[in-house]
């Protein structure tokens, strides 16, 4: 899994929450952050890969990397 060159200014671990809980505590999160800045999010629900492709696109956030390791997904997320 490729890390991020920028550092990452928030990490959230949102594993075992049921959707669509993470993608609502990354939303909250988002709005602490400068534009720009990255938030590193762990998920492991089945959708969550879908989930932050389609809420990335409509709100504008860069989903700049994505991955799945041992049942857990890892993103990093640019905010607009």
């Amino acid at each position: 899994m490729m890390r991020a060159r920028n550092p990452v200014a928030l990490s959230l671990d949102v594993r075992r929450l049921p959707s669509p809980l993470p993608v609502a505590k990354v939303a909250v999160a988002m709005a602490r952050l400068q534009p720009g800045e990255l938030v590193e999010v762990l998920a492991t629900g089945r959708g969550a890969a879908r989930d932050f492709a389609v809420w990335s696109r409509a709100t504008g956030n860069e989903l700049l990397e994505q991955g799945e390791e041992a049942g857990t997904f890892r993103f990093v997320i640019r905010r607009r």
